[in-house]
């Protein structure tokens, strides 16, 4: 037996109470420090849940540690626990616990669901929900509060739109919010209408004109919501994610749960204003909580909106409605001046920024507040989908990190087209083209905008093809990522985009040890298709098993 095997068995023997785990006979995979994929047979967990050390390719296999556990990974893959750069947390479980109508394929389809969703729940004063997306629905039109009416005509009606940058309301919503003929969009917002009437589509901003009249969501619905929301990620190999948008209430239901001994993912959170800044952390960032699995690091600011309801704002006309060039939410003066309020206090600052107007105001942003911003601040770009192909060495520049969706590149490039026209897409999901030019790239999912499973995002952005393989080759195939980079942008990439490159994101000593079993071996000649259609067999955190699809005990031989 090699020295290296003698060692791991005397440092496993040494540790007779709270006992070392060895996960032996895996197929392991990681990012090394050098950012190339690394192998490994097994991996030392310590006492406290970190990695110890890996064993190297090719080593024999230790014989069953007298102290200690020992789980036998029955040459299974392993994985890094996979990390998701820009979700909402809050979101995503409530939506799970509210009307869902992210699958549905037509009008009639939703107004089926909404129907018997109103049925089903008689006490509900409003109806609320989302996922709408009147492009899958190929309706030619937004919905309006009339498809709602003969629905649901006596109690308010709001619902999301998949992207969460317009709502839909009924004639009760309307009433309820004081809408009327003369009711004006806020700046940044806009209120479509018919024959001059608001019509029950409200957008970005203009979503708040009835938002803020729908009763909040209880502490007790947020704690369920939240463990949804685990649970939803934890099966998907999510162990780690970024909070785009964080209140104070989504806060305090994360701290109730790490308080409880009941948070098992890790949460980078960004504030969803100044104010919940300076409510949640008035010293400055938080330091990790609750066995570094919460911490506040920075403040989401908003500079547009979205492209499926024409607000991301764009340097020209959209082609499918000339006059309208999208909504700017803020001024050059304004925008810095938030970036700035948050950098003074020591956070870190991530805008989203679709349209190639947006991106390129934000640049200029970063441009001008750089210099005035000495050490390491990592300003985050949040989607960066349509880029001016001028701007894209920009992003090179001041240690911007590019923090995208693959999957939105799919679902949206039909959209894309019919809104800019392919000429003006030259820059658009440019992932190649951000490494290419020194940007960091992490990637994520923005559920539950998309779904949270990572593994469609990692097949996207290996091929820029969808889950039927169109376009063939792929769509703006230059700017594909092979599947190491994009498994970087998931774990490494992710990290250091949160400051925790430190702590997750690579199975490496003094790492956490958060890992996912997987059921097949993507790095093995893996098509996109397959790697799309890989499984989660089981959830580490902390090398503790937190989500399991078989029996814990399956898992292999415990002692």
């Amino acid at each position: 037996m090699t020295r290296i095997l003698l060692a791991l068995l005397a440092l496993l023997s040494a540790a007779p109470a709270a006992a070392q785990t060895l996960v032996n006979n895996v197929n392991g995979y990681t990012i090394g420090a050098d950012g190339r994929l690394q192998r490994f047979t097994g991996m030392v967990i310590g006492t406290d849940g970190r990695v110890t050390r890996l064993l190297e390719q090719g080593e024999p296999r230790p014989m069953m540690p007298v102290t200690g556990t020992f789980v036998d990974g029955r040459g299974r893959t392993l994985i890094p626990g996979l990390i998701d750069a820009h979700g909402h947390i809050m979101g995503l479980g409530l939506g799970a616990l509210q009307l869902d109508l992210s699958e549905t394929n037509s009008l009639q389809e939703a107004q089926e669901r909404i129907r018997a969703y109103a049925a089903a729940n008689p006490s509900l004063p409003w109806i609320v929900g989302r996922g709408w997306n009147q492009e899958r629905w190929g309706l030619g039109r937004f919905p309006e509060a009339v498809d709602l009416d003969n629905i649901v005509p006596d109690r308010p009606v709001w619902l999301e739109r998949v992207d969460g940058h317009a709502g839909w309301a009924n004639s009760a919503a309307m009433r309820a919010a004081g809408i009327t003929a003369g009711t004006q969009a806020p700046a940044g917002g806009r209120v479509e209408r018919t024959n001059n009437l608001p019509n029950g589509i409200f957008v970005d901003a203009a979503t708040a004109l009835v938002e803020r009249h729908i009763p909040p969501a209880s502490a007790e619905l947020r704690d369920r919501a939240l463990a949804e929301t685990q649970r939803l990620l934890l099966s998907t190999g999510i162990t780690a994610a970024s909070d785009m948008g964080t209140s104070v209430d989504d806060w305090q239901a994360m701290r109730r749960a790490g308080e409880g001994g009941r948070l098992q993912l890790r949460i980078m959170s960004y504030a969803n204003s100044l104010d919940t800044l300076r409510a949640v952390a008035p010293n400055g960032p938080t330091s990790w909580l609750f066995g570094d699995r919460l911490r506040m690091a920075g403040l989401k600011i908003y500079s547009d909106g979205a492209l499926g309801s024409r607000g991301a704002w764009l340097k020209q006309d959209y082609r499918d409605a000339p006059g309208q060039h999208g909504l700017g939410f803020l001024t050059d003066v304004q925008l810095r001046a938030q970036m700035e309020a948050a950098a003074a206090g020591g956070f870190q600052v991530a805008v989203h920024a679709i349209g190639d107007a947006a991106n390129a105001q934000l640049l200029s942003a970063i441009e001008a507040l750089a210099p005035r911003f000495s050490g390491d601040r990592r300003w985050r770009i949040e989607h960066a989908q349509i880029v001016d192909p001028a701007d894209l060495v920009r992003f090179g520049r001041h240690g911007i990190i590019a923090s995208m969706q693959p999957v939105h590149q799919t679902s949206d490039m039909m959209m894309a087209e019919a809104r800019m026209g392919l000429p003006r897409l030259g820059g658009a999901y440019a992932w190649r083209a951000m490494l290419d030019n020194g940007s960091r790239l992490a990637f994520g999912s923005d559920f539950p905008v998309e779904s949270p499973n990572p593994f469609p995002g990692l097949a996207v952005a290996m091929s820029r093809e969808d889950a039927q393989g169109r376009p063939p080759g792929g769509w703006l195939p230059a700017q594909r990522v092979t599947l190491v980079e994009a498994l970087a942008a998931f774990t490494t990439g992710a990290a250091y985009a949160g400051f925790a490159e430190d702590r997750i994101g690579s199975l490496q000593p003094g790492h956490h040890a958060d890992f996912l079993f997987i059921d097949r071996d993507i790095f093995d000649g893996a098509t996109q298709q397959q790697v799309r259609g890989t499984q989660v067999l089981e959830t580490w955190i902390g090398g503790q098993p937190a989500w399991t699809r078989e029996p814990v005990g399956s898992a292999g031989e415990r002692g």
